[in-house]
């Protein structure tokens, strides 16, 4: 079996079994198997000529913002519990050390702190969404 079968057979079963990810790893190498169901969702619906919405541009802070990625794969909250408030919004300031965000990976709650002191700029991912390893989440700038 070559490795792109291997990974179709992962694939099959993420959907099978549907799953929202699938984290494999075989010797030196992890692949991760994310479910879009959403966005395929979307495109399928669209009326015929009409394009998805375009995710915002970047703003000027990108260039200078220090960016805090997720050290895990999990589910991401804004706050330690539903209808409380969240850790920052965009425009806080934040400290070393300081709470951002919790990340549920199978049924822990991981607190995700700054590694940055500055201003939050940007919340990328949505509270309840599934974020990969290494995917951004925060924009800090100095």
């Amino acid at each position: 079996m070559t490795e792109r079968e291997a990974l179709d057979a992962l694939l099959g079963i993420v959907r099978e079994h549907d799953l929202d990810s699938l984290v494999v790893r075989v010797r030196d190498s992890t692949y991760e198997l994310v479910a879009r169901a959403e966005q395929a969702a979307q495109a399928a619906t669209l009326p015929p000529g009409e394009a998805p919405a375009a995710a915002p541009a970047p703003s000027v802070a990108a260039a200078n913002a220090k960016k805090v990625t997720a050290p895990i794969i999990g589910v991401f909250y804004r706050s330690p519990a539903p209808g409380s408030e969240a850790f920052v919004e965009v425009g806080d300031r934040v400290e070393v050390g300081q709470v951002l965000c919790i990340l549920e990976a199978m049924k822990l709650m991981n607190e995700i702190t700054s590694d940055f002191a500055g201003v939050v700029r940007r919340i990328l991912p949505e509270n309840g969404a599934l974020v990969s390893l290494g995917e951004e989440m925060f924009w800090i700038e100095p």
